[in-house]
């Protein structure tokens, strides 16, 4: 058994990681029943011996503040029909780099653009580029693969020294993660991001390919992405509708202080 966190995580996160793999992967559909607790810590015991109850309750109980499960009295726990999506930045490079997929692969992916391009005001802030900078861009839209319904929009931006003449120029979705792709073309390696979030209304044009109302919030990520010489590899963003995206964060917290001033406003 693997585990995001790894080894040093408690028991039920471990057990936590594991089902929620499983649920994303198919093994338990939208609206199937979990295998009962019992058969569950029988399961699990083989990798923690004497695990409890109450540990197997906790990790079934993790999986129900994230609304991926839902408890039905006298009955048992089910996989929510209408999950959130959810983002785990820190793991998804690690995760990429072992399936060599994409890293959506359970969404179906539609390239709606690729051409060179002027990046809009706020890529070019955020990336530190210089005025004028021209980028070969990668517009996308990621749909739920049973239902049809769009789940993202997103693009990425990529400098010409690399991508210009290359297949990221081509309108096809490429074989595995964009920054894989990256990686074999620059011959640099990913090592650096910073991650900037915003919640605001939608344009026009959002609201329509996202099939959402006006009125309705969008949560919208810039990803700068570089390599380990701060050489800029890729800006990209995704924009979803505020409702349907959790973002989860998990990180070790400092033992002792640390002089971070004007890092953090809250």
């Amino acid at each position: 058994m693997t585990s995001d966190l790894g080894a040093k995580a408690p028991k039920y996160q471990r057990i936590a990681d594991e089902l929620r793999r499983e649920i994303k992967d198919g093994l338990y559909g939208p609206g199937e029943r979990l295998p009962p607790e019992t058969a569950l810590l029988e399961r699990f015991r083989t990798s923690f011996p004497g695990l409890s109850l109450q540990t197997m309750r906790n990790a079934i109980g993790v999986l129900r503040g994230e609304g991926l499960v839902e408890a039905r009295h006298g009955v048992g726990t089910f996989v929510a029909q209408n999950r959130r999506l959810q983002r785990r930045s820190r793991f998804r490079y690690g995760r990429a780099r072992n399936d060599r997929q994409l890293l959506t692969s359970h969404l179906r992916h539609e390239i709606t653009e690729v051409g060179r391009i002027t990046p809009p005001e706020r890529i070019a802030l955020l990336a530190a580029l210089e005025p004028g900078t021209e980028m070969v861009v990668r517009r996308r839209t990621l749909f739920n693969r049973d239902t049809g319904k769009p789940q993202e929009l997103g693009a990425s931006y990529l400098p010409l020294s690399f991508a210009a003449g290359s297949y990221l120029e081509a309108r096809e979705v490429v074989p595995k993660a964009l920054f894989l792709c990256v990686e074999d073309l620059s011959g640099k390696r990913y090592a650096h991001a910073r991650d900037h979030w915003q919640w605001r209304m939608p344009s026009t044009a959002e609201a329509e390919a996202l099939r959402i109302s006006a009125s309705r919030g969008v949560l919208h990520l810039v990803h700068v992405a570089r390599a380990a010489d701060q050489t800029l590899l890729e800006v990209s963003e995704s924009i979803w509708p505020a409702d349907s995206i959790e973002i989860i964060d998990e990180y070790d917290i400092p033992a002792g202080p640390e002089d971070l001033r004007g890092l953090s406003d809250v």
